[in-house]
């Protein structure tokens, strides 16, 4: 759920699944094959919808905060539909995708793939200020 204050929003993804036991094989990916497919995923994006996207940017981070161990991706900003005029001189939204707990949910390469592709749609949807009710209902949830 997007928490606002003044104008700025912090909205988490993750899901909720089984997590991996301790003695389960987490699937390896270098923190560069990773990016790679954040940026993959980003080329995905119709040119369309990223001429619109405005002062954001998309980081790779290995993991979540530790109070939220599950979370596979994060928007902090200002969604473009809650931007004013006083909208001017602020730094670029901040879109997180988490490498950790996408391997340690996902069995193979493709899956990985799949997953960051939702998770980085997912992030880029509420920049847009799309909310997780309508991304679940869209598939991205």
């Amino acid at each position: 759920m997007p928490v606002a204050r003044r104008g700025y929003a912090t909205v988490r993804h993750s899901r909720t699944g089984p997590s991996v036991p301790d003695n389960v094989h987490v699937l390896e990916m270098t923190r560069e094959e990773f990016e790679e497919l954040v940026a993959e995923a980003l080329d995905r994006i119709p040119p369309e919808l990223t001429r619109l996207m405005d002062n954001v940017a998309v980081f790779v981070e290995d993991e979540p905060p530790a109070d939220d161990p599950e979370l596979l991706g994060l928007y902090e900003g200002t969604p473009l539909t809650d931007r004013g005029e006083w909208y001017a001189g602020v730094l670029p939204d901040r879109i997180t995708v988490y490498r950790g707990p996408t391997l340690r949910m996902c069995e193979s390469r493709e899956d990985v793939v799949a997953e960051t592709e939702v998770t980085v749609v997912h992030e880029i949807a509420h920049h847009f200020g799309i909310d997780d009710t309508r991304l679940h209902a869209l598939g991205y949830g």
